[in-house]
């Protein structure tokens, strides 16, 4: 089993990583008062019989919430917190999010703002949420038009994860995960790079050795940067690479097109050969970057006018600054940096 450690001053925690984890799961966990497994109804015929059973006699109770990234609402929220208030959960309570991203984040604000604050767990199925979105602490739920625009950051007790839980994903969901695990090689290790692009055919076919040492990597590098910048006052920011394009992407389609890892990979993609277009980084890294993304078998391509749709999105995006639209984009083999631009100047560079 390998265990990594988030040493926030206030809020440390645990990464535990092991196939079939989740069998002995409540040897992690720690004691509660009573239990509510959140899930969605994709995982929940899947898993959730399997963490049940993990967690014994325990006095437990289940949400299974519609799956699908337009569920991320208040209204989600609103009825998690209800069906707590009916069931008399107390501050002794802890919270399980079992599932993707989505119930990740949601699980996770819920518990942010029950009773101002109860704990909650982390058990990721998917490979994004496992190597990503599982870490940090970032909760919330999407407005209209506008992704994550209201949240906390919130640290859970306690991530467990299970690769074996990635076996039933499809291929879009995969490509979804690949998406972020690429996103850390650009930000901060080229080495690692180099080892996802030699790697991704197995990879993708859940080799297990392959997928425990790159879900183990993605999180020694996102606990890097949280530990250091919690809650996103500088460094952290690196983690937004192709997100700005990604969640506009997302916004542009509905949510209904792409997954947030497919919609990260082509804004990786196309602010990648906007730093090119700038003069950020030569035409060879450029290659290397763009290379690996069409290695996944990504169409990168987006018509004009859903580039003119995006970038209305765009200027909605919280990160953004007196008007400018917040970038981060590749200067130099893992090194990115921010970067400010008028709607214009997005306009000259990419349009």
């Amino acid at each position: 089993m390998e265990r990594l450690s988030i040493d926030l001053k206030e809020n440390p925690y645990d990464i535990y990583i092991k196939a079939g984890i989740t069998k002995e799961l409540y040897s992690h966990i720690g004691e509660a008062e009573k239990w509510l497994i959140i899930t969605d109804s994709n995982v929940d015929p899947l898993y959730a019989s399997l963490l049940e059973k993990s967690l014994g006699q325990q006095d437990f109770y289940k949400f299974v919430m519609e799956a699908g990234e337009e569920r991320k609402t208040f209204a989600t929220v609103e009825a998690i917190l209800s069906f707590m208030i009916k069931h008399q959960f107390t501050r002794k309570s802890k919270i399980i999010a079992l599932g993707g991203g989505v119930v990740g984040d949601i699980a996770g604000f819920a518990a942010s703002i029950y009773m101002r604050g109860i704990p909650w767990i982390q058990v990721p199925t998917t490979l994004l949420a496992q190597v990503d979105s599982s870490v940090g602490g970032k909760t919330g739920i999407n407005m209209a038009g506008a992704k994550n625009m209201v949240g906390s950051f919130y640290q859970p007790d306690t991530v467990i994860i299970d690769p074996n839980l990635l076996k039933t994903l499809s291929k879009k969901e995969l490509f979804s995960g690949i998406g972020e695990v690429i996103k850390y090689g650009i930000i901060y290790d080229n080495n690692f790079l180099k080892y996802v692009d030699e790697n991704l055919e197995n990879l993708l076919k859940l080799n297990n050795e392959i997928t425990q040492k790159v879900i183990k990597r993605c999180c020694e590098i996102k606990a890097a940067i949280v530990t250091k910048d919690e809650k996103e006052e500088g460094l952290r920011k690196i983690l937004n690479f192709g997100h700005t394009m990604g969640h506009a992407l997302e916004a542009a389609t509905h949510y209904q097109k792409y997954t947030h890892g497919e919609a990260v990979l082509l804004g990786m993609h196309h602010e990648t050969l906007m730093a090119k277009a700038m003069g950020w980084i030569d035409k060879a890294y450029c290659r290397e970057i763009t290379d690996l993304i069409h290695k996944t078998g990504m169409d990168c391509t987006i018509s004009n006018q859903l580039k003119i749709d995006m970038l209305e999105m765009m200027e909605k995006d919280k990160k953004n600054t007196d008007r400018k639209i917040s970038f981060v984009l590749p200067t130099g083999k893992a090194t990115v940096k921010e970067i400010l631009l008028s709607k214009e100047e997005v306009k000259s560079w990419w349009l």
